[in-house]
């Protein structure tokens, strides 16, 4: 995992609530973070394009806005930025629609972009969840990122109610790595009871992984919940984990050396 550190001009918000949205566009110092490619100096354009009226610009935007800070799971100095401001965009009038809205096509866009942003929101967010800051030792950027949880569930956890299930299941995702946040563990039994309707309708392999890991680390019996799907991904799993310890026991025994060709 790549670490970058920003410099001292930027005073990464630590907040209980979001800032409004032009606050960070206009008040944060773009350049002088840094991201996957350079500097984030074309962000905020890329940004304020994901409000555009025209779903195909907010679509185009989506890669040139998370792009730059999405690389080799890390926490870049820009992250923080970028993810307050998604955060805070995920409840802006260009994502809501009429109940009577004839055109089903925009339902559909308006649901893929907000899919889109929660599910980097979760990605990011298990970047930075206690196992990793664990096993990485905490540095500046992903602090940042874990001080802000509070103000970016916020954001998320009205999607956990919303009439698209593709939304409401990434929210439930993307919720669940951000509750564990000291401030935020009473929703735990919230976000357990959507866990579960999650698990009756849906099939999504990646969504019911989350889920079940998160609901077996809450100390919930998840055996009244799997199906056979389940059974048999948590099986391939074991199988992997069981390969990739041996391959790693023949690699430090030597086991993958030879003195003689082929190599």
């Amino acid at each position: 995992m790549t670490h970058s550190h920003s410099g001292g001009r930027n005073e990464l918000p630590r907040p209980a609530a979001l800032p409004p949205l032009r606050t960070l566009l206009d008040r944060t110092d773009w350049a002088s973070l840094a991201t996957a490619c350079g500097t984030g100096e074309a962000l905020s354009a890329a940004l304020a394009r994901l409000t555009d009226p025209d779903p195909v610009v907010r679509e185009s935007a989506l890669q040139d806005a998370l792009g730059p800070v999405t690389h080799q799971n890390s926490i870049y100095g820009a992250t923080v930025p970028v993810a307050l401001y998604v955060a805070a965009i995920l409840g802006h009038p260009s994502f809501a629609s009429a109940p009577d809205d004839p055109d089903a096509d925009a339902e559909s866009r308006i649901a893929s972009t907000l899919v889109r942003l929660l599910a980097w929101l979760g990605d990011t967010a298990y970047d930075a969840d206690d196992d990793a800051a664990r096993f990485l030792d905490e540095y500046e950027e992903m602090r940042a990122f874990r001080d802000a949880r509070p103000a970016i569930f916020t954001a998320v956890h009205p999607l956990l109610a919303h009439a698209d299930a593709d939304v409401r299941h990434t929210a439930l995702v993307a919720a669940i790595p951000l509750i564990e946040h000291p401030l935020l563990s009473r929703h735990q039994a919230d976000l357990a009871d959507h866990a579960r309707r999650l698990l009756a309708t849906s099939t999504d392999r990646r969504h019911r992984d989350r889920v079940l890991d998160a609901l077996k680390a809450w100390g919930h019996d998840t055996g009244g919940l799997e199906n056979a799907s389940d059974v048999a991904a948590t099986e391939h799993y074991a199988r992997l984990r069981a390969a990739r310890a041996s391959w790693d026991g023949d690699w430090a025994g030597g086991g993958c050396y030879s003195d003689d060709p082929p190599f």
